[in-house]
C-alpha cells in the first residue's frame, strides 16, 4: 500500500492510525496537514445515520489493527462467545495479537512492518520461531528478535525510537537484548485509542 493511500484512510476516518510509524508523529502526517477528508467532497459536512456511525466505527477499527473483513467477523464471534462484555473482548482479542504486541513494545514501527517481521522469520516467543501474526500472546510470554536480525536496520530505528513513541505499562522491554515481555493485559481505560467498541457490537447484532 502506498504512503498516500495510507494517509487517506487516517483523513478518512478524522484521526490517527498510526499506519505509518515515525511518520505520524512529525508535522508530515496527513491528518496534521489536511484535516478533512479525502476527494472532491472532503470538506463538506454529511450526518452519518446509526448504521453508516457503527460502519464507520467498524472500519476504522478493522484499520487501526489491519484486519480483513473475514477474519475480523471471527474474532468478533470469538469475543461474543467469551465471558464479559462483549466489546472489551473485542479489544482484548486485538490487543493480544502477536503483530500488534511487536508494535506496542517497539520492535516495529506500524503494525504492517510488525506482520512483515513475524511472516519474515524475525521474531521468537518463548524461544520459539512463530510466524503467524494473528498469533495470540499469553501473560508471561516473552518476545524476542532472533540474534541474526539484531542489526536489522528497520528493526534497530524502531527499537530506539521506542520510548519517544511510549511503551504500554502492561509491557516490558529490554533494548539491549531484543527482549519484551506481557506483563499484563491492559484495562480498557489503557487503551486510549478513540474507539466506540459498542458500536460495533450493534452492527453485528442486527
Amino acid at each position: 500500500m502506498s504512503e498516500l493511500s495510507v494517509c487517506r484512510q487516517c483523513r478518512r476516518e478524522g484521526i490517527k492510525l498510526f499506519l505509518k510509524g515515525d511518520r505520524c508523529f512529525t508535522d508530515k502526517c496527513g491528518v496534521e496537514r489536511r484535516t478533512y477528508a479525502p476527494g472532491q467532497h472532503g470538506q463538506a459536512s454529511k450526518k452519518l445515520s446509526d448504521y453508516g456511525l457503527q460502519l464507520r466505527e467498524k472500519q476504522k477499527v478493522k484499520r487501526i489493527y489491519g484486519i480483513k473483513e473475514k477474519q475480523f467477523r471471527k474474532i468478533f464471534a470469538e469475543a461474543e462467545r467469551l465471558k464479559g462484555i462483549t466489546g472489551d473482548n473485542l479489544l482484548l482479542l486485538l490487543e493480544k495479537r502477536l503483530d500488534n504486541v511487536i508494535y506496542r513494545i517497539g520492535f516495529a514501527r506500524s503494525r504492517a512492518e510488525a506482520r512483515k517481521l513475524v511472516k519474515q522469520g524475525h521474531v521468537l516467543v518463548n524461544e520459539e520461531r512463530v510466524n503467524i501474526p494473528s498469533y495470540l500472546l499469553e501473560r508471561g510470554d516473552k518476545i524476542t528478535i532472533k540474534e541474526k536480525s539484531h542489526k536489522v536496520p528497520a528493526i534497530v530505528e524502531s527499537v530506539e525510537g521506542a520510548e519517544r513513541r511510549g511503551l504500554p505499562a502492561w509491557l516490558k522491554l529490554e533494548k539491549e537484548k531484543f527482549l519484551g515481555e506481557v506483563m499484563d493485559w491492559p484495562t480498557r481505560e489503557q487503551l486510549t485509542m478513540p474507539i466506540q467498541e459498542q458500536l460495533i457490537v450493534e452492527l453485528y447484532s442486527k
